[in-house]
């Protein structure tokens, strides 16, 4: 699809009009998704990302100025996997004609390996939605952005192809990197707890064990029960440390944490980029890179390794 507009250009003569490309209007949800559409698209994309920082992605409903940027988007991009049902409800009813709308984890993994866990359980038909945080899963959804980016906008479909295969060597080296840093944990240090149920396919990726998540789909408040239950399992298993979220303050992890004696980690980061924007960490690789290096500092690992290890990403 070419997009054009009509601008003017003053030479000292009457005005002639000459068509100039507009960027290709793209709405995103999750800032990490954003980033990659951006690291794909670079100056030729007008890219908005819908939920804010600090939002929970799972309730977010979209406010009247998200809703004109749904209408104006010629491509939209979702994670999909029922993460964003009331955005993609507008993206349909409100967007243009010829907008594209792509879930992106639908693409990547098939049904068979979707996660159903205790936050997410099977019989609501709701699948963990968070991929993204499995590096693999994000080189595909780079792949994927890059086609469907191509296919509407075929002028920089070479620019998007390079900058898609540069990113796709960065993220490839991350993936490495946080394998070889987390298999060096002894199995009871591979261990996680957290608030959020966000780290299933990050621990299947990596060899991790999710113990269990503090907020449950419901976003109700775990039962005495289960918080006793917790509190034991990580006292006999001898768990160094939980994570809780950085955006959203827990006092039953607090709780439990003191409970049983291990350490709280209130910085672990699963959609909230760090950083201000413009700075160097402020990215999904920057946001994997300091994810990873707290649980090593948590857990009992090296991050000097991994830190050595992204060296070689940073002067790429």
């Amino acid at each position: 699809m070419l997009r054009l507009v009509w601008t003017t250009l003053l030479l000292g003569c009457p005005a002639l009009s000459v068509l100039a490309a507009a960027p290709l209007h793209v709405a995103t949800t999750v800032a990490p998704l954003t980033d990659m559409v951006r690291q794909v698209g670079g100056a030729a994309l007008r890219v908005q990302g819908l939920v804010p920082a600090g939002v929970n992605s799972h309730t977010f409903q979209p406010t009247p100025g998200e809703v004109r940027v749904l209408a104006q988007a010629d491509l939209v991009f979702l994670n999909g996997l029922h993460l964003e049902i009331p955005i993609e409800k507008l993206a349909r009813s409100s967007g243009k004609p010829t907008v594209t709308i792509v879930k992106l984890g639908e693409r990547t993994v098939t049904p068979a390996e979707w996660v159903f866990d205790t936050s997410f359980p099977k019989a609501q038909g709701h699948p963990n939605p968070h991929l993204w945080l499995n590096v693999h899963y994000a080189m595909q959804y780079v792949q994927l952005i890059q086609e469907h980016l191509s296919a509407v906008d075929h002028e920089h479909a070479t620019l998007y192809a390079h900058n898609a295969t540069t990113y796709r060597a960065q993220l490839a080296h991350l993936d490495g990197c946080i394998t070889a840093a987390l298999s060096l944990l002894a199995p009871s240090q591979r261990v996680l707890l957290t608030y959020h149920d966000s780290w299933p396919y990050f621990a299947r990726r990596y060899g991790m064990t999710v113990l269990g998540a503090i907020q449950p789909a419901s976003f109700s408040e775990p039962s005495p029960r289960e918080v006793a239950r917790l509190i034991d399992q990580l006292r006999r298993e001898k768990v160094p440390a939980i994570f809780g979220s950085e955006v959203f303050p827990s006092k039953v992890l607090h709780k439990i944490a003191k409970e049983a004696g291990v350490r709280y980690v209130t910085t672990l980061r699963d959609d909230v980029l760090p950083g201000a924007p413009g700075e160097a960490d402020h990215s999904y690789i920057g946001m994997m890179r300091q994810n990873v290096t707290t649980m090593l500092e948590a857990l009992g690992g090296t991050p000097a390794t991994f830190a050595s290890c992204l060296q070689e990403l940073a002067t790429r």
